[in-house]
Formats: C-alpha cells, structure tokens, sequence
C-alpha cells in the first residue's frame, strides 16, 4: 500500500539558521503516527513543509505518492491540516467557516452544505451553526479547527498540538474523536510534546529535537525501552 508520507532529507533554513536538517520519514496509510518534540524543535516546519506552506531547501516529500511540489493540487487535495492556533474568520458563522474552506478545494452546492452539517453534528457543534467563533468555548473551537479540516473528506489529518493548553476533560473528549475518525480508516498525524498522549494514541513515535529525527519506532517498543533505560536512586542513612 502507497505510504500516506514519504519524507526523504528534508532540510529547511531560514537564512543561516537551518530548522530541519536531513529528516527522513515514512507514515503508513491509515496509520495514527505521532511527531514528538519539544518547543522549536522543528515539527511546525516540518508540518509547513509537507503541505507545501514553505518550500523545502532540498529534500523530497510525498503524500500518497504525489510529489508535494510537482504534483501540490494533488497532495494538498488529500491532506487536512489542523493547525496550533485558530485563524477563522470571525465575521463568519462557524457553518459558513466549514463551506468556505471546501471552497479552496473547488467544492461547492448542496453536498457541501450537507458535509458540514453533518459535521457539526459529529462533533457537538450543531446547536451553535449560526454564531461566531468568538461565541464557543475553547473546546468547541478545537472541535471546530478539525471538523474544519475534514469538510474536503481528505485522507490524512495533520494535527499540530491540538490538546496545548487545554484541560484533562477537553483533552480526553479530543482524543476519543481522533480514535474514532482512525477507525475509520484516516490517517493522522499527531505533533505533541506530550509523550503520554502519544504513548495513548499512537501505533509509531518518532521525535525530533533540535531539527534532527532522533528515533522513530513502534510505540510499544519506544515505551519499553525507556522503561529499561529508569535507574532507581536509594540513599540509605542509619537509624
């Protein structure tokens, strides 16, 4: 089965800093992957770079075997990207902010409208079609950020630190959607600085610090290995 990304020596600088240097890898089709690093580590570029918002120095990147730079209508069509921070447009009900995003990709008419109400429905937003972003709560607008990256039916969803910032409450609800869309058969793309979040979420970890992929294994072997790497410290006194 073709990958849903092929990352082969990316490298990206940004005048003499270079933010990403010769990263390498490969995401499965339908796979839930995580991208752990810390903060400035590289993922947001990395993520920048595979949906072609920043033009890659050298290296190559393909999703779902479309070259993301010689064939970009193609990779961009079947990705859906949720990104860090919201950018609606605030003079926009959240409905029309689903079908004008489908707009971007040529879809428009009843099949769009019917999308995003369906949408709205999945994730709880449907009582609040009408109203402003700036009207829902914090978990609403995370549950908006995704539904708006699903409105073009992609193949693979890039999330870049969907849970940064939120409570253990939103935080759970997020995780059990993000389950239930992989069950289904989409391919994710997790960026967290939260090990725990992608010890419970994904099938492969591969983590990045400092613009360098350090490892990347199944999740089940990367646990293990850092539980036989623990020490355990006993400081004996006299009674």
């Amino acid at each position: 089965m073709t990958p849903a990304i092929e990352i082969d020596h990316l490298v990206k600088r940004y005048g003499d800093f270079t933010a990403v240097h010769d990263v390498s890898l490969r995401v499965e089709s339908g796979e839930f992957f995580g991208f752990l690093g810390p903060n400035g580590a590289g993922k947001t570029t990395t993520i920048n770079a595979i949906v072609s918002l920043s033009h890659a120095d050298s290296g190559r990147i393909r999703v779902f075997g479309h070259d993301n730079r010689e064939e970009w209508r193609q990779a961009r069509r079947l990705i859906g990207l949720a990104p860090q921070e919201y950018n609606f447009d605030r003079y926009l009900s959240i409905r029309d902010v689903l079908i004008f995003q489908a707009g971007y990709f040529g879809l428009k008419g009843p099949a769009v409208r019917a999308r995003a109400d369906m949408l709205l429905e999945r994730f709880g937003l449907a009582s609040k079609a009408n109203q402003e972003y700036t009207r829902l709560s914090g978990g609403m607008k995370r549950r908006l950020t995704l539904a708006r990256a699903l409105i073009h039916e992609p193949r693979l969803v890039i999330l870049d630190e969907p849970t940064a910032g939120v409570d253990v409450e939103l935080r759970l609800e997020l995780w059990a959607l993000l389950r239930e869309l992989n069950r289904d058969g989409l391919t994710i793309f997790l960026t967290t600085h939260y090990l725990e979040e992608a010890e419970e979420l994904c099938k492969t970890i591969a983590i990045i610090r400092d613009g360098r992929i350090v490892t990347q294994q199944p999740t089940t072997e990367l646990i293990a290995r850092g539980a036989s790497l623990q020490e355990v410290f006993l400081e004996l006194t006299r009674a």
